[in-house]
């Protein structure tokens, strides 16, 4: 009997609600990797090194403390050579774990900008 009264109180109600759970947990590829600032169509980003990113970079991580000349980020962004060469690294910082910079979130222009060059092959224009 009171086997009958526990399925009927307590294993139904569980039984019952996993349906909830699992169409409450939806696996969408393009939410997650939209993040705050939606994908621009590259073609019509500004990616001048010299113009966007090598500003961008100046003033967002090659400060002090962080990818100054002393390096306390562990690199230094001073030149295009430097930038370029930690591309990789800063597509997988910036773009796809948004853990950098350290002073803040970019904004769209910002992170759009970034990951175009990056994905231009981080030209030196």
């Amino acid at each position: 009997m009171f086997q009958k009264i526990l399925k009927k109180f307590l294993l139904g109600p569980i039984l019952m609600s996993f349906p909830l759970y699992f169409s409450a947990c939806k696996y969408d590829k393009e939410l997650l990797n939209a993040g705050p600032n939606p994908p621009a169509n590259c073609n019509a980003v500004p990616t001048s090194f010299n113009a966007v990113i090598f500003p961008l970079v100046s003033t967002k991580c090659a400060i002090a403390g962080c990818h100054d000349a002393s390096a306390s980020g562990g690199q230094v962004f001073q030149n295009y050579t430097q930038i370029s060469g930690a591309k990789d690294r800063i597509h997988v910082r910036a773009i796809v774990q948004r853990s950098m910079p350290a002073t803040g979130f970019l904004t769209t222009a910002e992170y759009n900008s970034l990951r175009c060059w990056i994905e231009a092959g981080a030209p030196n224009n």
